[in-house]
């Protein structure tokens, strides 16, 4: 017996064809009853739509382009390799590929995204690495190509007016969530290791750090530093040292901070519950606490928003899926050697 067909689905649904194929392409002018039924009859029959001939028919090339940011190596990249793994094998499930492209620069990412497109290559773009007054949500808006992000728009609005859809972490819930255990476990006296002010995503994660001791009427030093493992260590060394200095717990920015003073800590001799952000394997590894991104629920959220929770084509500017403009994925603390 061959592959079932789109006639196999639609008589076993007690449909048209036409309907199988609004189902597939337009789900969303499809009355809900109807759509379940022959969503049911694709499940049962096992039916696969034939991607080729679909991007003929819809001249859509169900493809998303997402950047590739340049290898750096280090300890917090495996977040973004496990987001893109996530991103490819969700978007498989609903017929899409996944088209990874270089740039050095955002102005060179705009190009890039603007050759992609008017070859025909993409239909969107996932966006990585936002930042306030990101020049490529501006230049796709304009360009109406649709696009979700991966991270913010960083401005005034982004809960209750934002331009575009993106997802992202809720920075500041994982580092209050590690701030009340901390209070709760270790002590009332501890500190938070932050990147200098100014990073969007280190404040965010600061924030709740701030909030948790406020709302505790506990204190602790704000300590910076710039992501790197030795420095980390050299400021959490002095941090802990001396008398009248003593810190009950540390919780970082990322787990290359977390790194950092785990080493100063065991150098030192001193007891100090540390907790990291991204729950690397490093972390894992090492035993220390950590706040996990969730990236794979960050992908699946990322084509919901594009797609609609159960669209099979990107919707176009005209037919923008019933979703929320943005989804805040809440994190979830790890708790090692506690």
């Amino acid at each position: 017996m061959g592959a079932p067909t789109v006639e196999d689905v639609a008589r076993a649904a007690g449909v048209s064809r036409q309907t199988v194929s609004n189902v597939l392409n337009t789900p969303a002018i499809v009355r809900e009853s109807t759509r379940e039924r022959v969503e049911r009859a694709i499940a049962e029959l096992g039916y696969r739509p034939h991607a080729a001939a679909r991007r003929l028919r819809t001249r859509r090339s169900s493809t998303i382009g997402i950047h590739l940011d340049p290898y750096a190596g280090g300890i917090s990249g495996v977040v973004l390799d496990r987001f893109v793994h996530a991103l490819t094998e969700r978007a498989s499930e609903r017929g899409m590929r996944i088209l990874v492209y270089a740039a050095r620069t955002p102005a060179e990412e705009i190009t890039r995204m603007g050759e992609l497109a008017d070859e025909g290559e993409i239909d969107a773009v996932v966006l990585t690495g936002t930042f306030h007054g990101d020049p490529r949500m501006a230049w796709l808006v304009d360009r109406g190509l649709p696009f979700v992000s991966f991270g913010r728009p960083w401005g005034p609005d982004d809960l209750t007016a934002s331009a575009h859809r993106w997802i992202d972490v809720d920075g500041a819930a994982g580092t209050r969530a590690a701030t009340e255990h901390a209070l709760g476990t270790s002590g009332r006296r501890v500190a938070f290791l932050g990147w200098p002010e100014g990073s969007e995503t280190g404040d965010d994660r600061e924030r709740g750090w701030r909030e948790a001791m406020a709302e505790q009427g506990a204190s602790g030093p704000r300590l910076v530093v710039e992501e790197n493992v030795a420095h980390a260590r050299a400021v959490a060394a002095a941090a802990m040292a001396g008398p009248g200095h003593g810190l009950d717990a540390i919780v970082c920015a990322s787990d290359v901070l977390a790194i950092g003073v785990h080493l100063a800590a065991v150098a030192a001799g001193r007891t100090v519950a540390v907790y990291g952000f991204d729950n690397t394997p490093a972390a894992e590894a090492l035993e220390i606490s950590s706040v996990e991104q969730r990236p794979e629920h960050v992908a699946h959220g990322a084509l919901d928003l594009l797609m609609g929770p159960e669209g099979s084509v990107v919707a176009g500017p005209g037919d923008a899926p019933s979703a929320p403009a943005h989804l805040l994925v809440q994190p979830r603390l790890i708790v090692r050697n506690a």
